[in-house]
């Protein structure tokens, strides 16, 4: 007997843990069991079971070790049923839209601030359904994220080429989650940009600034051929370990009609904790016609569940299904992105 059903269930907790939000700790206790049983010999695995020493392993608690003897009994451990009863629908609302998502265009790795490898959070996406997820780690001026400088993002496209190649059909799309700097500038390389499938661009420092002033920031950047999607507009938190922030403030009209003019997704955040924009300006941004994109920004694999939340909000906002750009097939969202790209570039070239 080996120790895989007892990984896959190890797994399956942290992953129900990670969605319903549970404390780090406890989610990193049972991802580690997983790994230790992942690295163990599979007669030792026995061995350890039989004679009741699972937990004098690194990283094996009392809890994971049960979990583990369950599984190995061929049972669905007691602590695992517990979590799938508790843990059903996230939220009522939206599940033909979601029915209708191919990908997420905003995710994190360990490579900045995210808790898993890439390959983790790429497999768990593709279990969910997905044809695609775009890998969009922090840019180099966000430090407190571990933000990725050029020569680091160049190793991660190295590492996603190699994955690409191993996972196939299933596609790791190149990406960043990029700050919009204060001048509505971007904080990378513009080569480099270019030469990534999906850009989303963010507003994480000076959060407060004046109206006034922001706008032109956002605008910018949006105006900035290489960017894909504005990422949750109104930086607002209102709920989750981080206490709650309060919306920046601009010039909505003036921002949803750039990102119309100019092909810019609005991006309907579904972390809980940010659930942005809010509804009167996702209903805004709609009327402006606008396109958008339904993500998660999930740092952990668990959290790669969360769309619902996004789907819900959008349905009862009347976002309609063929202006959500991860609805589209990775060939055809690539071919979209590269063709306004060229179409920017070229406009922006003739003055």
């Amino acid at each position: 007997m080996t120790a895989t059903e007892a990984i896959d269930q190890l797994r399956r907790i942290a992953f129900l843990l990670e969605r319903a939000r549970a404390e780090t700790p406890r989610v990193r206790a049972f991802r580690r069991a997983a790994q230790t049983l992942a690295e163990l010999p599979g007669e030792e695995f026995a061995r350890r079971v039989g004679d009741g020493t699972l937990t004098e392993l690194s990283g094996i608690g009392p809890s994971s070790a049960k979990v583990a003897t369950e599984a190995y009994a061929g049972e669905t451990a007691g602590y695992l049923a517990r979590l799938e009863d508790e843990h059903g629908p996230l939220v009522a609302g939206g599940e033909s839209l979601r029915a209708k998502l191919r990908g997420d265009l905003h995710t994190h790795s360990e490579w900045s601030d995210g808790g898993s490898p890439i390959e983790e959070m790429a497999r768990t996406a593709r279990d969910l359904g997905h044809e695609y997820v775009a890998l969009t780690d922090h840019s180099p001026r966000l430090k407190v994220a571990n933000g990725l400088s050029a020569e680091r993002l160049r190793r991660q496209l190295e590492v996603v080429r190699e994955l690409n190649a191993e996972l196939a059909p299933f596609r790791i799309l190149t990406g960043i989650e990029v700050d919009i700097l204060e001048d509505g500038s971007l904080d990378q390389d513009p080569e480099l940009l270019a030469s990534l499938d999906v850009v989303v661009a963010s507003v994480h420092s000076k959060l407060r600034m004046p109206a006034a002033d922001m706008t032109p920031r956002m605008v910018a950047a949006i105006a900035n051929p290489l960017v894909t999607v504005l990422g949750h507009c109104t930086g607002r938190l209102v709920t989750g370990g981080r206490g709650t922030r309060p919306e920046s403030s601009f010039e909505a009209d003036i921002v949803f009609e750039a990102c119309r003019r100019f092909g810019v997704a609005v991006e309907i955040n579904s972390r809980p904790e940010r659930l942005d924009p809010p509804r009167r300006l996702l209903r805004q941004a709609v009327e402006q016609g606008c396109v958008f994109s339904i993500d998660t920004d999930a740092h952990a694999p668990g959290q790669l569940d969360w769309q619902p939340y996004g789907c819900a909000r959008a349905q009862e906002c009347e976002v309609p299904a063929d202006r959500v750009i991860n609805t589209l097939p990775a060939d055809e969202l690539l071919d979209r992105i590269r063709e306004r790209r060229e179409r920017r570039t070229a406009r922006s070239s003739a003055g």
